[in-house]
């Protein structure tokens, strides 16, 4: 699929140019994130272009913005830091992932530049049909999308090699370890109010999965259904 926007619409001007998205890398990069394959892709994906015009001007902000129906787009940092988390081990354009929660499509657009197909699913039907229409307009035919509880994940095209979740449940829905192939990893912030970890489970052998505890991390709550 080819884009619908023009390069110079993707590339943008002032505050939402490429110069100013590699400030914002430097940034990243200070703060600690050392994959080079996801701070390259964050350079080239238009995350002004994930938001309301209003606030395009704070996309290359490192902080979380609202995006409507009570949902943000998360910080970079933080999509920075689960991304990394989720390829660690998918060699590049490799791999299939399961994002639970697609609100703005920033982050699905971050993984289409890693791996060979992201599945993503969206609760509030409103978000999904406009983040659906960015991926159009960027071309990102890697990307399915579906209107769906997150809870019950999209088991059609499981197992998946790693799965992202972008909301924050008090523990994670057993459905979703069942989409997990051998050897695949969950990335998901863990908790309720302000007592969140960034938690990434891997399926070990004879189906055990290891827990290791990332950092403090805050999301907006997990709700199951479709709305």
């Amino acid at each position: 699929m080819r884009p619908r926007l023009s390069a110079r619409e993707i590339a943008g001007i002032g505050m939402t140019s490429q110069r100013t998205r590699d400030r914002l890398i430097e940034r990243l990069r200070a703060k600690g994130i050392r994959d080079e394959r996801v701070l390259e892709v964050m350079r080239r994906t238009p995350r002004h272009l994930f938001m309301d015009e209003a606030l395009a001007h704070r996309a290359y902000e490192d902080t979380s913005l609202p995006i409507g129906h009570g949902q943000t787009i998360s910080q970079p940092f933080v999509v920075a830091r689960m991304t990394a988390a989720v390829c660690t081990d998918l060699p590049l354009a490799a791999g299939r992932v399961l994002e639970i929660g697609t609100g703005s499509g920033y982050q699905a657009a971050v993984l289409a530049g890693l791996v060979s197909e992201v599945c993503t699913v969206e609760r509030i039907r409103p978000l999904l049909e406009r983040a659906r229409e960015r991926f159009r307009d960027l071309g990102l035919d890697a990307v399915r999308s579906a209107h769906a509880d997150g809870a019950i994940g999209w088991a059609e095209h499981a197992p998946y090699d790693a799965i992202l979740l972008t909301a924050a449940p008090p523990a994670i829905p057993p459905s979703l370890f069942d989409q997990l192939g051998p050897g695949g990893c969950l990335v998901a912030p863990v908790g309720e109010g302000s007592d969140q970890e960034l938690v990434r489970y891997r399926r070990c052998g004879g189906g055990r999965m290891e827990r290791e505890v990332l950092g403090r991390v805050s999301f907006v709550p997990f709700r199951g259904g479709r709305g």
